[in-house]
């Protein structure tokens, strides 16, 4: 199962990632968690300690690695490098682990025009549908509310975008343009968690505002995961309550994964 999480900054992009993640990784799925976000924070999310998350290197940043890979010196524009690098062995080399998860960071590219063609960006895309498309893992994107790195071919391996939102209208103009972003893309599922619900009213406004798409579950505000945050601690181990919804989130996109792909098989 391929996953990108995806929302308005704030709404909790970051917590449900990890929550999937470490749910998923608990029934003995391999899983690799992806930090596209250029705000990144899901090493600590996920419980890797701080000082240790400070250590990490995003993919964008290795100099040497990306000059060796494409055959040219990263934040150098024009001439030639290779498009498609070689990129199959970065997990095993590079990823940090915690409690069955594997994680990667990718970085941003530092310059004017981050969707350019530059070494950067090629070692990024590569990597990104090796990801999609190469592996067998459950893959979890934590991303912004762009599509930055995902193009058509890679999209086409992406099981669902799942829109975080939480109840206010920004959030909710966010979602409905990821939603199109994703349809633009080719991506056919589509799916909505709400987050920092406190009550009925705010998991009707969220139901409500988002009509035509489906709510998979809803993740509760918690001032635990919150003090977590402030202490540089895992979600996981922050709230059983979260760990729990996010367990039902889990068995709703199990089920409609099967669905999916056996609609695929009957036709």
């Amino acid at each position: 199962m391929k996953l990108s999480i995806t929302g308005k900054g704030g709404v909790g992009k970051t917590t449900v990632s990890s929550l999937l993640a470490r749910v998923f990784a608990e029934e003995g799925r391999t899983v690799l968690a992806i930090d596209a976000n250029p705000d990144a924070n899901l090493a600590t999310a996920l419980g890797i300690p701080p000082e240790e998350a400070s250590r990490i290197t995003p993919v964008a940043e290795m100099k040497s690695f990306i000059e060796e890979r494409t055959g040219a010196k990263p934040g150098v524009i024009g001439g030639y490098f290779k498009l498609n690098p070689k990129v199959d062995d970065i997990p095993e080399r590079f990823a940090a682990r915690v409690d069955g998860v594997k994680l990667i960071v990718l970085g941003t590219v530092k310059k004017g025009g981050a969707g350019c063609i530059c070494p950067e960006s090629a070692v990024l895309r590569a990597l990104i549908g090796h990801l999609i498309l190469g592996r067998k893992d459950v893959v979890i994107m934590d991303m912004d509310a762009g599509i930055e790195h995902l193009g058509r071919g890679t999209a086409k391996g992406i099981d669902a975008f799942i829109a975080v939102v939480e109840p206010g209208q920004r959030s909710v103009q966010t979602a409905q343009l990821v939603k199109q972003l994703a349809r633009d893309i080719g991506v056919e599922h589509f799916y909505v968690v709400g987050s920092k619900v406190r009550n009925e009213e705010d998991r009707e406004f969220i139901i409500r505002n988002m009509s035509g798409s489906k709510v998979i579950g809803f993740i509760g505000y918690h001032p635990e995961i919150a003090e977590a945050d402030r202490l540089g601690k895992g979600v996981y181990e922050a709230s059983g309550e979260a760990v729990e919804e996010a367990r039902k989130i889990r068995e709703s996109l199990e089920r409609l994964y099967e669905e999916a792909h056996g609609e695929k098989k009957d036709s």
